[in-house]
């Protein structure tokens, strides 16, 4: 009996044996044991008992790829490495002998971030693997493309300058779900087109309410030139036309090309600037948001109030407008003035006996035409008359000379008068109209997120 069971222990020994030197031999690799992790098919959250699972964000990038400022839309990239803990997909390193192993990230379960004030948001997988260590920690990187609505304060156009909210966050409904930390944050300085963007920074607006604030600013210098300085040329160029002649036309019709050619830049202006944000280049009703003398909300409807306003940019731009039709009208009155001598737009009507007396002297005139010429065909009857009639004549057209100098003297007087008050009131408006657009500020409360 005692020999039975010693034989019995020896097989059992050696079966036990066989047993665990199998059990080794089947993972021995990395491969084996990331195999055996996906079979557990850990595809739900971890589940803790307080029904939270924190994500750490150890490095966040953000980037502007491009601001639309017709549609007020910010287009960002942010690409995010993100670490967490998952108990269940931890091992022993006694029996494992490895301490990290590569999963594909469609076998297990890993979190979404969300940009919660986007219109659009895509979060793709930087790669389709991810790392997973003994300890059951995990750490794997992705990339969110998203399009934010940024209600970019445009008062100060061309030189505006405004901070725009990147809200993100995990999924979370009734205390359950994910609580990002967040760590190291860097921001790819770079121009999109026109804007340019600052560095951005982390902050918390509740304890599951972050956001990037971006700081976003236009470069002045291809809008001054491409919108300020060709306005303040044409301005220019309509003084240097006074020194054209009133008459024949040459004024008017050049003054006429200089208002049509600045509205179309308005039109296209207008054109490319948003027609329902918080500024436009012209005069128009809109939501503003009223504030204190400390910068803080007034306690109105709602938090906003409807005024008429003009933005610096449009105030210049009105002004310029304004100046050009100005001159252009003066220059058509005085180019009346000087050929008749007269504002009218219509002529006085005259009495029966100035009209005969005008007729007469055209009468006159046709006979003293005739008789001159019947005297060179060779029949004068009286010499003494006809020279007092050519006299007459003559007389007549110096008048009428003299009265057409004096009309164009008194109109070159008023059109100096005239130009140096335009010069003066241009030098006055538009450094200043310039000056506010740059030192003017005005605050937009962002939508809430």
């Amino acid at each position: 009996m005692l020999r039975f069971l010693n034989h019995s222990f020896k097989k059992a020994v050696v079966l036990l044996t066989l047993l665990t030197g199998y059990g080794h031999a089947q993972c021995t690799t990395r491969r084996c044991l990331a195999e055996m992790l996906i079979k557990k098919e850990y595809l739900s959250q971890p589940q803790t008992e307080n029904c939270t699972q924190n994500i750490f964000v150890k490095f966040l990038e953000y980037q502007t790829l491009s601001v639309d400022t017709k549609s007020l839309l910010l287009i960002s990239r942010l690409r995010a490495t993100l670490e967490w803990t998952d108990p269940d997909l931890a091992w022993n390193t006694s029996v494992y002998q490895f301490n990290e192993v590569i999963l594909p990230v469609s076998k297990i379960w890993s979190p979404e971030l969300h940009v919660t004030n986007g219109i659009t948001t895509e979060m793709s997988h930087s790669s389709p693997d991810l790392l997973a260590n003994s300890k059951g920690t995990v750490i794997h990187s992705v990339i969110i493309n998203a399009q934010v609505i940024c209600e970019v304060n445009l008062f100060n156009y061309p030189f505006a300058s405004d901070k725009c909210p990147v809200a993100i966050q995990g999924w979370s409904r009734m205390g359950c779900g994910t609580n990002l930390v967040f760590g190291e944050l860097k921001t790819v300085i770079a121009s999109s087109g026109e804007w340019e963007t600052g560095n951005a920074t982390l902050e918390r607006k509740r304890s599951d309410r972050n956001f990037i604030l971006v700081p976003l600013s236009i470069k002045s210098t291809q809008p001054f030139i491409t919108l300020v300085l060709p306005s303040i040329l044409i301005v220019l160029a309509d003084a240097v036309s006074f020194a054209l002649p009133l008459g024949g036309g040459e004024r008017n019709g050049f003054k006429v090309t200089l208002v049509l050619s600045f509205t179309m830049s308005l039109i296209i202006l207008n054109d490319e600037l948003p027609g329902d944000g918080e500024c436009s280049p012209i005069i128009r009703q809109s939501p503003l948001h009223a504030f204190t003398a400390n910068n803080s909300p007034r306690n109105t409807p709602n938090g906003v109030t409807h005024r008429l306003f003009v933005c610096p940019a449009g105030f210049h731009f009105c002004c310029c407008l304004v100046i050009l039709v100005v001159s252009m009208l003066w220059s058509m009155v005085m180019t009346r003035l000087s050929a008749e001598g007269r504002f009218g737009l219509f002529r006085r009507s005259k009495g029966p006996v100035s009209g005969n007396a005008g007729g007469g002297n055209a009468k006159e005139d046709e006979e003293v035409k005739a008789e001159v010429g019947v005297d060179v065909l060779g029949g004068v009857k009286e010499d003494g008359q006809i020279l007092k009639k050519v006299v007459n004549f003559l007389e007549a057209i110096d008048g009428k000379t003299r009265e057409s100098d004096r009309n164009q003297r008194f109109a070159s007087k008023l059109d100096h008068i005239f130009f140096w008050f335009y010069l003066n009131s241009g030098i006055a408006t538009l450094p200043t109209s310039n000056s506010v657009m740059v030192a003017l500020t005005f605050s937009v409360l962002h939508r809430m997120f």
